[in-house]
C-alpha cells in the first residue's frame, strides 16, 4: 500500500472538475514528470475530501442494501442483487477500499509533510480527521484491517484488530482537533482555498470533529465501557443546529466532465433499478407493526411519484414500497415503462394470438387515443405480458438531467417511443414516470454529519441514561430539524410535485400527532432510531445502528424491536445460507454484519488477511460481528 503517486492525485482533482490547477506541467519541478512533493495543501485537499466522500457515500450505499433502505428489480446475478438477498460476493466489496486507500489515503501524508513545511495547520487537521474517519469506516465495513502498517512502504502490511482500529482513529481525531484549533501564519495557505465542504471555517470543522466523536462514543453502546454522557460531553461542541452541518453540495450534471460531483447516491442509486421497500415506506406512513397510519410530510420527498393515465386524466400516484418478505421480491419486481399499447374495446389490454399486447408503432398509431392507450409495459421480460404487470406500482427513483429531456427537468419521463405524443401538453416528451426523491437526485445533498443524526444521538443517550425528558425533547428536535434542513435544499426547486417545500404547518402538526411522543412516558428507543432512520437515509450510520440494536431481534437491554417489520428478505436463498452460522432471529450471526475483504487483500495480501481472523477468507465472515458491534472489551 505505497502511497500512490501526485499523478492519481491531479487525476483526480481534473476528472472531478474542480478549482485546482489547470496545466499540472507549470505545478512540478520537472516538466518530464510529476511529483508528490509540489501540490499546495489546498490542491490536493479538495480531491482528498471528493474521493472520501466517495468511500463513504458508497459504503452508505452497500448498508442501505442490509438495512432495506432501499432495493433493485430482479436480476439473479447482479451484485446489488446478491447484496440484498444477504449473499455478498467479493466483487461487490472493492470500491469503498479502493476510493479510501488508493485515491484517499494515499495522499493524506503528503498532504500534512506540505502543510507542515508551512505551517498550514489546519489542513494538518483536516487530512488528520479525514484519516481517523476514513479508517474508522474499513471498520465499519470490513472488521479487521491494516491501519498502523498500512501507509507505509510494506506492499503486504499487516492487520490490525477493531480495537486497535477504534482507539486509533479517537487518537488522530483529538490530533485533528488540536491542529484545527491553532492560529495559523499569513503566509499559510488558508483553509477557504481549498475546502469544499465548510467554506474554510475552522468552527464548522472542529464541530465535526465532536459530531464524528460523539457518534463513535455512541456506536460502542454494547460495551461495558459505553458512557452516555461522555457522549453527550461529545455534542456540546458539535453542531448545535442546521447551519453547523457538514455537507456535500453536488452538481446535477450529465456532463461527462463533471460526473464527479453529481450525488454519490444518485450514480449508486438514482437508476431505472431501484426500488422503495414496504420497510421503508412504512416509517414514512407510520403503517409498520403497531404505527400510527399518520403521514409524514417527507413522504412524498423521499418516495417517488408517477403520472398515470385514470379516465383520460394524467394524476401523480405514490409508488407502493416492495414488501422484501412477500413474493414479489422472490423473482421481482420487473423494471417498466410506458407504452402505447392497442387497448380493447372496455378499455383493458390487447393481446395478440400469442399473449402479447399489441404496442403502437408510430406517431400516428401513438395518437389514435380511440384504439391506443399508455399502460405499464416492459418489452424486455418475458412475463410482460401478463404475470409481471402489477409490478408497475412499484415506481423507479430515477431523477437525472438525460439528453432526450429537452425541458431541463430532471425528473424521469418516458423515451421518445413510449408515451402517448397527441397531446401538445406532452408531445416529445412521455409522461413522467418517476418524480425521483430527495436522496437520489443528480444534486440531492451529502449530509455527512449533520445536526438532526446529533439531536437522534443525543436523545438515545438521554433515554439510556433513563433521563426520558430531555430524551423526548432531542428527539423532537431532531424530528423538525431533518425537515427544515430538508426545506434548505427543497426551496431551490420549481415546486412541482415531490420537490415542494415542507409547509410549517405541515411540521407542526406532525410533531403534535400520533406518529410522534407527546410525553417523556411515550417515547420508546424504537421511535427514536426510527426517525434517526429517516434523517440517516442512505448513510452507513443507519447499517451501524441495526447492528447495535440486532436488527429485529428485540434482545437489547428491555428496549423491544427497534426495527419492527424488518426480517430476511423473500429471497434468501441457498447461496444466502452459506454466509451465517444460525438460522435463530434471536442470535447475532442470524444477520449480516460484515462485508468480507475484497480481491485486492485476497490476491496480493492473502497471508496478513487469513492471519487476521480465522473466518476471513469463508463466506460464514459476513455475519461475524465487528469489534464495536460485540460485548467483550
Amino acid at each position: 500500500m505505497k502511497k500512490i503517486l501526485y499523478i492519481i492525485c491531479l487525476a483526480g482533482i481534473m476528472s472531478f472538475g474542480l478549482t485546482a490547477c489547470n496545466d499540472y506541467l507549470d505545478i512540478n519541478d520537472s516538466p518530464n514528470s510529476v511529483s508528490s512533493s509540489v501540490p499546495t495543501p489546498d490542491q490536493r485537499l479538495q480531491s482528498i475530501q471528493m474521493q472520501f466522500v466517495d468511500c463513504y457515500e458508497s459504503s452508505g450505499t452497500r448498508g442501505c442494501w442490509f438495512t432495506q433502505n432501499t432495493m433493485r428489480t430482479y436480476s439473479s446475478g447482479n451484485a446489488n442483487w446478491r447484496l440484498q438477498n444477504w449473499d455478498p460476493q467479493i466483487g461487490s466489496t472493492t470500491w469503498p477500499y479502493q476510493a479510501w486507500f488508493v485515491y484517499c489515503a494515499s495522499n493524506l501524508e503528503p498532504l500534512i509533510e506540505k502543510a507542515t513545511t508551512e505551517e498550514a495547520w489546519n489542513y494538518v487537521g483536516a487530512a488528520q480527521l479525514i484519516h481517523a474517519w476514513g479508517f474508522m469506516t474499513m471498520l465499519d465495513v470490513y472488521g479487521e484491517m491494516p491501519y498502523t502498517d498500512a501507509m507505509g512502504a510494506n506492499i503486504t502490511p499487516v492487520y490490525d484488530d477493531g480495537k486497535t482500529i477504534y482507539n486509533g482513529c479517537m487518537e488522530m481525531l483529538d490530533k485533528a482537533i488540536e491542529n484545527l484549533s491553532k492560529s495559523q501564519p499569513s503566509t499559510a495557505t488558508s483553509l477557504a482555498a481549498g475546502d469544499i465542504w465548510n467554506g474554510g471555517s475552522t468552527d464548522k470543522w472542529i464541530k465535526l470533529a465532536y459530531g464524528l466523536k460523539a457518534r463513535w462514543l455512541n456506536q460502542i453502546s454494547k460495551k461495558a465501557s459505553y458512557d452516555p454522557d461522555a457522549v453527550l460531553a461529545a455534542l456540546e461542541k458539535a453542531p448545535q443546529s442546521n447551519s453547523e452541518s457538514t455537507i456535500m453540495y453536488y452538481v446535477n450534471s450529465d456532463d461527462s466532465n463533471k460526473s464527479g460531483i453529481r450525488s454519490l447516491q444518485n450514480q449508486n442509486l438514482g437508476g431505472t433499478t431501484t426500488r422503495t421497500t414496504k420497510f421503508y415506506k412504512d416509517l414514512l406512513t407510520n403503517e409498520f407493526p403497531g404505527g400510527s397510519k399518520v403521514k409524514d410530510p417527507r413522504l412524498t420527498r423521499l418516495v417517488p411519484s408517477a403520472q398515470f393515465l385514470i379516465n383520460g386524466v394524467l394524476t401523480y400516484k405514490l409508488s407502493e414500497g416492495v414488501d422484501l418478505q412477500s413474493d414479489v421480491a422472490k423473482n421481482g419486481p420487473v423494471a417498466y415503462d410506458i407504452y402505447a399499447l392497442k387497448k380493447t374495446a372496455d378499455g383493458g389490454i390487447y393481446y395478440d394470438s400469442n399473449n402479447k399486447p399489441v404496442v403502437a408503432k408510430t406517431t400516428t398509431d401513438r395518437a389514435n387515443k380511440e384504439d391506443y392507450a399508455d399502460f405499464w409495459y416492459n418489452s424486455a421480460n418475458s412475463n410482460s405480458s401478463s404475470s409481471r404487470f402489477g409490478d408497475s406500482v412499484y415506481l423507479s427513483s430515477y431523477s437525472e438531467c438525460l439528453s432526450w429531456v429537452t425541458d431541463g427537468d430532471d425528473r424521469y419521463k418516458s423515451s421518445n417511443y413510449n408515451g402517448m405524443s397527441a397531446d401538445a401538453s406532452r408531445t416529445g416528451k412521455g409522461q413522467i414516470i418517476s418524480t425521483g426523491t430527495f436522496y437520489t437526485r443528480g444534486d440531492g445533498p451529502g449530509h455527512l454529519v449533520c445536526y438532526p443524526e446529533m439531536c437522534f444521538i443525543k436523545a438515545e443517550a438521554y433515554f439510556r441514561k433513563g433521563d426520558k425528558g430531555s430524551a423526548l425533547n432531542a428527539y423532537k428536535a431532531g424530528i423538525r430539524a431533518h425537515m427544515e434542513l430538508m426545506n434548505e435544499k427543497l426551496i431551490q426547486y420549481d415546486q412541482t410535485v415531490g420537490r415542494e417545500v415542507i409547509p410549517e404547518s405541515e411540521i407542526a402538526a406532525f410533531l403534535e400527532s400520533a406518529a410522534v411522543a407527546q410525553s417523556a412516558n411515550e417515547l420508546t428507543m424504537s421511535m427514536i432510531m426510527q426517525q434517526k432512520f429517516i434523517a440517516c437515509s442512505y448513510s452507513i450510520v443507519n447499517w451501524n445502528d441495526m447492528r447495535r440494536f440486532n436488527y429485529s431481534a428485540g434482545n437489547i437491554k428491555d428496549y423491544g424491536v427497534i426495527y419492527p417489520g424488518y426480517d430476511r428478505p423473500s429471497s434468501f436463498n441457498t447461496n444466502s445460507e452459506t454466509h451465517f452460522t444460525s438460522t435463530d432471529p434471536k442470535n447475532e450471526r442470524y444477520y449480516i454484519r460484515r462485508l468480507q475483504q475484497c480481491t485486492h487483500e485476497v490476491n496480493y495480501n492473502s497471508t496478513n488477511l487469513q492471519a487476521s481472523n480465522p473466518e476471513a477468507l469463508k463466506n460464514t465472515i459476513n455475519s461475524l460481528p465487528v469489534w464495536w458491534d460485540t460485548e467483550d472489551e
